[in-house]
């Protein structure tokens, strides 16, 4: 029984470590890993022990392999997150591939979008000051941000208020990819 509490007393404290070493609040682990506040909560009190689903999950977020979270030591060196890895996603026709760090959550956040034709994504206002900066790689797109509203073909870049109702949507046939960056989300 002490070697279970010693493994979950160092889970729990290197969980912690962690999410605070990225500067990450327990509700923005909770939104980049799909775990509860609560249940994250818990974990980082040695008062829940996780599956290795939940386990996954955490890592995934916090970017730190299993050993590394016993462990509770960054690892040295670049950084990988592997293409099949990122974290994904799905929105009605909407492919969303998130490929910023999870400590930048709130301040510059990127992400891989792949519309299905016709497909929309529909956002409500960001915090105050929020801005967003969509490249369109493939496809034609129509980006929407208050009543203001802009065709966009393969190349264009489009810089534009997210405080307020604004939307992306796929226009033609035809799939459409962009990458889009939030500052101050």
């Amino acid at each position: 029984m002490s070697n279970r509490s010693d493994i979950h007393d160092r889970l729990a404290s290197s969980l912690r470590e962690a999410r605070r070493a990225r500067g990450l609040s327990l509700d923005a682990v909770a939104k980049l890993s799909g775990v509860s506040r609560s249940m994250v909560s818990q974990i980082e009190r040695g008062e829940s022990s996780p599956t290795v689903a939940t386990l996954w999950n955490l890592t995934q977020a916090l970017q730190v392999d299993f050993a590394g979270l016993l462990e509770g030591k960054p690892r040295p060196g670049i950084e990988i997150t592997r293409a099949d890895a990122a974290p994904v996603i799905d929105r009605g026709g909407v492919r969303i591939r998130i490929l910023s760090p999870p400590e930048a959550v709130g301040e510059n956040e990127v992400y891989d979008l792949e519309f299905s034709p016709g497909a929309r994504l529909l956002s409500e206002p960001h915090s105050p000051g929020c801005r967003e900066h969509l490249t369109v790689i493939d496809g034609q797109l129509r980006v929407r941000s208050g009543d203001e509203d802009e065709r966009l073909g393969a190349g264009d870049v489009a810089r534009y208020a997210a405080d307020r109702d604004h939307e992306i949507g796929a226009e033609g046939s035809a799939p459409a990819r962009a990458i889009l960056i939030v500052q101050g989300s």
